[in-house]
């Protein structure tokens, strides 16, 4: 089975951003961070594939959109996110 494509916007200074990316760490899942700090092409891109989004970090899984670092770790408590993640 092939490593699951995980992306993730984030903000520096972000402790959501960082909450999130602790827990991609504890797993062992690789993970491309793009950060938006100062707006700029990928600010663009993460409001293209989610319109909604007014908060970081926004994660995708799979271009599949996951929200949030709550939603991520929701995900976590429900026993779904490993599946997700291949694990």
């Amino acid at each position: 089975m092939s490593a699951p494509k995980v992306e993730i916007y984030t903000k520096m200074y972000c402790g959501y951003c960082h909450r999130a990316k602790r827990l991609l760490d504890q797993k062992g899942v690789e993970y491309s961070e793009y950060d938006i700090t100062l707006g700029g092409p990928k600010r663009e891109e993460m409001l293209e594939r989610n319109p909604d989004a007014r908060t970081v970090p926004q994660i995708f899984i799979n271009d599949q959109i996951i929200g949030g670092s709550d939603d991520l770790a929701a995900l976590d408590r429900e026993g779904k996110l490993d599946a997700l993640l291949g694990l």
